[in-house]
């Protein structure tokens, strides 16, 4: 696959780029900041961009907000943001904008090569990719009646599956039940927090319904 990397820091993007190249892939461009990122974006149509969050001037969150103007400009084009922060307003906006091809990795996960890599693929094939401590944070308690009170133990432990971007198979794989049981508890969760789920939508838009409906 095609890839823009952006990180103000340089050591880290040229270790993901070697990684990278070894695994077969093609770094089209390697940027320090939000704006030469919306720019190679534009130059090269990546299949995916892997973006800091913090990067300059300020190093708050110009990163999270240039991933949201490559959706805007390019949204065929995957963003996978790689983090040591959560920054949970611009977060819950790139992952509800469009539904599809998107990730949110912690930095720590680049640790985890195989985990890393897997994530890029799935964003890269248009599907989703959670860090699990990322989904617990957008999912906690917020002072409204929280939906979540509605679901099962069970219901919350899939609804955590979910959320990490898993489909039902490797959901019931990592539960050891039936994918037909955890389909079951997928159709009670929807019920329960009364989400619409209309026929034919992928695993990565029923996560990111359920994120929209909670950061509402």
């Amino acid at each position: 696959m095609r890839i823009v990397l952006a990180d103000d820091s340089a050591l880290l993007r040229e270790g993901l780029a070697r990684l990278l190249a070894d695994e077969g892939h093609d770094v089209v461009a390697s940027v320090g900041d939000g704006d030469a990122m919306v720019e190679a974006v534009a130059a090269h149509v990546p299949d995916v961009v892997v973006a800091d969050v913090r990067m300059p001037p300020t190093h708050t969150d110009e990163g999270l907000r240039a991933a949201l103007e490559v959706r805007r400009r390019q949204p065929g084009v995957g963003v996978l943001v790689l983090s040591q922060y959560i920054e949970k307003r611009y977060a819950v906006e790139l992952l509800t904008h469009d539904g599809a091809a998107v990730g949110y990795l912690l930095k720590d996960r680049v640790a985890h090569v195989d985990d890393f890599l897997d994530a890029l693929a799935r964003v890269a094939a248009g599907g989703a990719a959670f860090d699990p401590e990322v989904v617990r944070q957008l999912l906690a308690r917020t002072s409204h009646v929280d939906p979540l009170d509605r679901l099962t133990p069970r219901e919350r432990e899939v609804l955590a599956h979910m959320a990490e971007g898993r489909t039902n198979a490797a959901i019931a794989r990592t539960l050891h039940v039936s994918q037909s049981a955890v389909e079951k508890h997928v159709n009670a969760i929807f019920e329960r927090l009364d989400l619409a789920h209309p026929a034919g939508c992928g695993y990565s838009r029923r996560v990111l319904a359920i994120l929209r409906y909670l950061g509402s």
